[in-house]
């Protein structure tokens, strides 16, 4: 596809969609995963030297695995978009008249008049054929393009930037005050992620915060109950 020579200068929300959903998805994940270790161990009653061990190879293994799942997947999303665009190129080449008639059919379904959308067709053919057909027929554009490495490198950064909030509030913490201020900052840390993912996608502030405040609390509640099953073998 080629570039525009002159993007357009007005922004729309929608251009944030692959980079935000990957360090939302990353922070959030760090936070609650993190935090919920943190508890589960505290809860089992080990020591402080234990809870920060556990926090940290939490972090490291954590920040691993979102950065290979997020890039495999995204990756193979990018294969799926390549794949698509080669048949294109191929088709294009092999069948042109069809492929115009193709174009033409879409913008009439799109409300077009076939006399304008023939002429249309045959000036974005000129111009860019396999750009309007990765734009128009298989929904691809510069924005949405998966890549995969910026990818696995966003869910590794916020999972780690989420994960060191509460490693760093036990550090802090001690004694019987560690689980619950771990807890009670972590789902704190939450809600205020989840007002600045929804300020960031114009979306309301409030429900996207007790949104994911509940599934952290949730989260940390069913691991604490699992460390308070085995006492002592942490």
């Amino acid at each position: 596809m080629k570039r525009s020579a002159h993007r357009h200068a007005e922004g729309h929300r929608g251009e944030r969609v692959g980079w935000l959903r990957a360090a939302v998805l990353g922070a959030n994940d760090g936070i609650v995963s993190t935090a919920s270790l943190i508890v589960g161990v505290a809860a089992a009653g080990a020591s402080s030297a234990t809870v920060l061990m556990t926090g940290v190879a939490g972090l490291v293994a954590g920040a691993m695995s979102m950065a290979a799942g997020e890039y495999v997947s995204v990756h193979s999303q990018a294969d799926t978009e390549h794949a698509d665009l080669a048949r294109e190129r191929r088709e294009l080449a092999e069948t042109p008249e069809a492929e115009l008639r193709e174009l033409t059919a879409i913008y009439i379904a799109r409300g077009v008049s076939p006399g304008l959308a023939r002429e249309v067709a045959e000036q974005l053919t000129r111009h860019d054929a396999l750009g309007a057909h990765a734009r128009d027929e298989l929904g691809l554009s510069e924005q949405s393009s998966a890549r995969p490495l910026q990818a696995a490198l966003a869910s590794a950064a916020s999972f780690t930037a989420g994960a060191a909030w509460p490693l760093a509030v036990a550090w802090l913490a001690y004694g019987p005050w560690l689980l619950p201020t771990v807890a009670l900052a972590s789902i704190a840390a939450l809600a205020l992620l989840g007002m600045l993912a929804a300020q960031a996608g114009g979306a309301r502030m409030l429900p996207a915060a007790a949104r994911v405040a509940v599934w952290g609390a949730l989260a940390m509640a069913v691991t604490a109950g699992v460390g308070r099953l085995f006492p002592g073998v942490a």
